[in-house]
């Protein structure tokens, strides 16, 4: 398994940042949001839920279908996303 180099994975950081500000505006309306905990050596990427999100029945949904669909859309070599919440 290859490692991440510091300013690569600062690099991907920074998309996944911009993945999440093309996601934030719907969980906001919903008083939600969700924070950018972690980017794993094997790719993945953890989050947490705040606000609303954390007791959401649909929250695994919108990880599968918005937080993943929009990270990997940016970031193809993201493997998965999970929440840490």
């Amino acid at each position: 398994m290859k490692l991440l180099r510091m300013n690569d994975k600062q690099q991907l950081l920074e998309k996944i940042e911009e993945a999440l500000s093309t996601v934030r505006p719907h969980l906001v309306t919903d008083g939600g949001d969700v924070e950018l905990v972690e980017l794993t050596d094997d790719m993945h990427v953890k989050i947490r839920w705040k606000g609303m999100c954390e007791s959401c029945s649909m929250s695994g949904m919108t990880l599968r279908a918005g937080i993943q669909e929009a990270i990997k859309g940016k970031i193809p070599e993201i493997v998965g996303v999970e929440a840490v919440n």
